[in-house]
Formats: structure tokens, sequence, C-alpha cells
């Protein structure tokens, strides 16, 4: 199926498989589910990610990511939950629900992405969206996630940590993390106690959305092909560990 072809349409869940199984790319309604964004093939791995609190699928931050991992060879996809397309619609924001309501929202893209042949899709998502990834992680049986920017504690409160599922998580875990994030720097992220799944990689100098100042010579745009390639040559090593078995 073409980008063409996938825009703006309204599929099935078995269309929608179906379709993902020819590699299509564009954005699409899926019937009972909600909107899916989808850029590049396969070739190296497959990812399910989910946005930040603040920004939907639309945000130059998750655009400029997408289009980064499927240059590298990853096939990005991308869900918003419904406060998010609540949002959009009434021009003003909202803060999310409870965790547990936006886990309910996870489920049946879980499942659609555990139908598809080739490379297991592992769960990633930004800020917000990692955090419930990780959550899903911690009580179900997942490939592995990819947590860009993990909120380890909300700004100016490090007391306040994000970590207390993280013991339960067992599956290979990368972390991409600004060294100045304000929700868990360098210093602070080396500090604590990571399962031995995990994996941190930090990006010089980014902030939250990993931007770097001006000074450092670096933009965000090359931090973000940086974590792409990172996440790629990821995920191509897990399939191929797991082939190898």
């Amino acid at each position: 199926m073409t980008m063409a072809e996938a825009t703006s349409l309204r599929l099935s869940v078995d269309e929608v498989i179906e379709g993902l199984q020819d590699e299509m790319s564009g954005d699409c309604e899926v019937a009972g589910v909600g909107p899916l964004w989808v850029e590049g093939a396969p070739r190296r791995g497959r990812l399910l990610l989910a946005h930040g609190a603040g920004a939907g699928q639309d945000s130059a931050f998750m655009v400029g990511l997408r289009q980064a991992l499927a240059a590298a060879g990853v096939q990005a996809l991308g869900i918003e939950f419904d406060y998010m397309q609540r949002m959009r619609a009434e021009g003003r924001r909202r803060p999310p629900p409870r965790v547990e309501k936006l886990l309910e929202e996870l489920r049946p893209w879980c499942d659609i992405v555990s139908r598809l042949s080739g490379p297991p899709c592992w769960l990633g998502g930004k800020s917000m969206g990692g955090r419930v990834m990780s959550l899903r992680a911690a009580r179900e049986v997942v490939p592995g996630l990819v947590l860009c920017g993990y909120p380890f504690h909300p700004p100016g409160k490090p007391e306040k940590t994000r970590l207390d599922h993280w013991p339960d998580l067992r599956c290979p875990t990368l972390v991409l993390q600004g060294t100045r994030d304000p929700f868990g720097t360098r210093a602070e992220v080396e500090a604590y106690d990571l399962p031995s799944a995990a994996r941190v990689h930090f990006l010089e100098d980014g902030e939250h959305d990993w931007k770097p100042r001006k000074a450092s010579g670096l933009t965000q745009a090359r931090l973000i092909e940086e974590a792409a390639r990172v996440i790629a040559a990821t995920l191509e090593a897990s399939a191929g560990n797991e082939g190898g078995d």
C-alpha cells in the first residue's frame, strides 16, 4: 500500500495488519482503535511509538523522530491517546488521564503489533509515552523498550522518582536521555540502580526534547538522528540474537 493510499483512510484492524505487512506508509484511522502514523519499512526492526504529555504525533519532535527512524531502517508506528485527539479537536490543552486509562488504550495497539510477522515490535515513547510503555512492560511480556527522554522525576523534584516498577522490567530496555534533561540529568541517571537489562545512551548537551545549546555546536536534528541510529542498531542486534538461539 502506498503512502497516497494509506493517507486519511479508515481501515479495519485486519486491513491495517495486512497493510503493515505490505509496508504501507502514511497515516490512517484504525476503526475502533484510533489514528496511526506509519513511517518506513521494518528492515532493521519495528517500534510502536507513543507521544509525550503535551504534544502529539504531529509535533516537530515526533515527526522528526519517526522520519529519522525510517531513514535508519526502523518502521515507526506512531499512536495517539484519546485525550490528545480531543485537545486537537477542541483547540485547548487538557491534562492526560490516569495512567490506567492510558494502559487500557494501549492494549489494542499491542494486540495489533503482536499479530505482525517479521521483526518483533518493540514498545517506545517520548517522556510520558515512554513511562506508559514501561508500565506495560512491567506487567506483560514485550520484546523490548525504547524510552526517549524518560521522566525519571518531575523537574526540580529529584526525590520523587518514577522507578517503582523498574525492578519488574525483564525485557531489553534502551533509554535515550539528554545529558541536561531536567527530568533526569546524566549525573542523576548514572546514580540510579537500574535493572541489568537497561542501557542508557546519553545525547550530549540535549535537554528533554534533545535540544542542545548553540555553543555545543550540535543541533536537535543531529541528536535525533544519533538516537535513531542507536535504536536501529539495538533492534537489529536483538533480532539477530533471537535468531541465533
